[in-house]
């Protein structure tokens, strides 16, 4: 089944002397339920395509749809609405509130999704940190920080899981655990996870791959058999 169908889709930023084309005339269908890396080097627009699936932009031109919904006509309640219900973001920083602790930045996610998924502790531990319930994240490494943001997006019950360079600020053996919470999530077929990165070597565990330069997609692959987090080396 499809799970993005992307038509056209343009983005610019700013004018005349300052425009920038972000995105240029993109075409794509993305499946569902599958472990999905775009990879790209810096100022390649993988990062303004992710924000547009996740509804936080609008392209200036084109459409998305969203199982076949065309989220490019959405409101703005509409779009708060396509995000508490169907997204769960993961971003290079973490994002965690300082002053709560790890059960409890879990559970104020639980707190504001309409259909939550399971309890706050238990989310926790389908990351491993179900030990760290009550430090708060200055007590916490930069992977258990991480590990946390990726509980508190599960906990909304997403069906799509974004993520923004969720290795970027992380050693190699704390990346390597990240990933390997990230690829067990979509093992399940129900949450398609889609991970932004540059790093080639992280698309190796990828079952499709998007490959972007210059605001446009210029190779499309699926990996016959993609590797397992831990046979990942960088």
């Amino acid at each position: 089944m499809v799970l993005y169908t992307i038509k056209n889709v343009t983005k610019i930023f700013g004018e005349k002397e300052a425009k920038v084309v972000a995105l240029d005339h993109i075409n794509l269908e993305i499946p569902q339920g599958q472990f999905i890396v775009i990879l790209g080097a810096s100022g390649s627009g993988k990062s303004t395509l992710l924000n547009i699936l996740g509804g936080m932009d609008q392209p200036t031109a084109g459409e998305v749809l969203f199982k076949n919904k065309k989220i490019t006509n959405y409101n703005r309640k509409e779009l708060t609405n396509y995000r508490k219900k169907h997204i769960g973001f993961v971003f290079q920083s973490y994002n965690l509130l300082p002053n709560l602790t790890a059960l409890e930045n879990v559970e104020f996610s639980t707190e504001i999704a309409k259909f939550p998924k399971i309890q706050a502790k238990q989310t926790l531990q389908l990351v491993k940190l179900d030990h760290r319930l009550h430090h708060y994240p200055s007590e916490l490494s930069g992977g258990e920080q991480q590990r946390i943001s990726i509980a508190r997006a599960l906990a909304k019950n997403p069906e799509v899981l974004l993520c923004d360079e969720p290795t970027g600020a992380l050693d190699y053996k704390t990346g390597i655990n990240v990933l390997e919470v990230l690829h067990h999530i979509h093992e399940d077929g129900i949450t398609s996870v889609i991970v932004i990165t540059h790093n080639q070597d992280i698309a190796k565990i990828a079952d499709f791959v998007i490959k972007m330069k210059s605001g446009q997609v210029v190779e499309i692959y699926k990996n016959k058999e993609p590797l397992k987090p831990t046979k990942v080396k960088w």
